[in-house]
């Protein structure tokens, strides 16, 4: 009975420090500031009639510099997993989530078609930070090419 009670109080207590270190490891990722929601979904199939859900992957994005940094949510890795480089995005198309996609993204999302360096991917973001996505592409410094459809 006593080894019961040590082994349960030793899970629930590996599951609080679980949860606390996926606090504290959002916490440090939006330190810095110019973070946002952020769906990706890379390398999607080309030419979907009717997209999928299938390939989304909840995260936060964060400005830093020329650079955009995605992170996973549900990731306890200090690094992102995608970085972006801004001269390499080209915006291809917009839509709002069709079909299936409508479950797997946030309520408010905006699909955003781009490629990045020749690779396909799509970002799913709040009309909000869609705005302020588009204005950061837009900023580019002079003599950068910039491609937003």
């Amino acid at each position: 009975m006593v080894l019961a009670l040590l082994v349960g109080g030793v899970v629930v207590a590996l599951v609080v420090v679980g949860l606390f270190v996926f606090g504290l490891r959002r916490r440090l990722i939006q330190r810095s500031g110019g973070t946002f929601d952020c769906s990706l979904r890379w390398d999607p199939p080309p030419g979907e009639s009717e997209p999928s859900g299938k390939g989304w992957v909840y995260g936060v994005a964060r400005y830093n510099g020329d650079r955009i940094e995605w992170f996973r949510v549900f990731s306890y890795a200090p690094r992102p997993r995608r970085v972006l480089e801004r001269a390499s995005i080209e915006v291809v198309q917009r839509r709002t989530p069709k079909g299936e996609e409508e479950l797997a993204l946030l309520s408010d999302a905006v699909v955003l078609a781009c490629l990045h360096g020749g690779t396909r991917l799509e970002l799913a973001m709040s009309e909000d930070a869609l705005t302020g996505f588009l204005a950061w592409l837009e900023a580019a410094p002079p003599g950068q090419r910039v491609n937003v459809a």
